[in-house]
């Protein structure tokens, strides 16, 4: 069974067209992944690291000291700026957040955040969104709701599923119907594959 990351899935549920056929196949055509080229990877890691060793938001500044890739050092700044904006006063506390698969015809998509914080007492699940495009309605919408379908059996009751805006430093919690969401989800999982064995 072929397996998107979550990314992948929200790039192409978010084009139409010639578009979002060229995105299907330079998924299906790429090399397996690796961490080498994995732009945002030491970022996840580093706050992820940050969080479970219960280090102070200055911390955050050790993510860029040791990088020697260019775009990542012209990069990395503003995420952590975005960060720290975000984190503010907040007082938070680490939890291992849960991962699943959502899985409809025939593909799985990796539903794996990076965080799972106590946010003033309250449980969030949350995804990062790391990148400098700005971030669409489509995907704050149906990220989280890929969370709460796939993450909720291994959740508790009140955790609140969302996906961070790094660099705006914004957090968009869940807002969509679930079961008019789950349909259009499934809708576009059935085009992927209808289309997948043609490319």
């Amino acid at each position: 069974m072929p397996k998107l990351s979550l990314a992948d899935f929200i790039d192409v549920v978010s084009k139409a067209g010639s578009p979002k056929i060229t995105k299907v196949r330079e998924i299906k055509k790429r090399d397996n992944y690796s961490p080498a080229t994995d732009f945002y990877r030491p970022f996840r890691q580093g706050v992820v690291s940050l969080h479970s060793r219960d280090q102070p938001r200055s911390a955050l500044d050790s993510i860029a000291v040791s990088l020697t890739d260019v775009k990542k050092m012209t990069n990395y700044p503003e995420l952590i700026e975005g960060y720290k904006k975000w984190w503010g006063r907040k007082d938070l506390e680490w939890f291992e957040p849960p991962r699943g698969t959502y899985s409809s015809a025939g593909f799985d998509v990796a539903v794996n955040p990076e965080l799972g914080l106590k946010i003033n007492g309250r449980r969030h699940i949350i995804k990062l969104y790391n990148k400098a495009d700005p971030i669409t309605k489509f995907r704050i919408d149906l990220v989280p709701l890929l969370m709460e379908l796939t993450l909720r059996p291994g959740a508790q009751p009140d955790d609140v599923m969302a996906l961070l805006d790094v660099r705006r430093g914004k957090l968009y919690v869940l807002s969509i119907n679930q079961a008019v969401g789950k349909a259009g989800l499934d809708a576009e999982l059935a085009y992927i594959s209808n289309l997948w064995p043609h490319l």
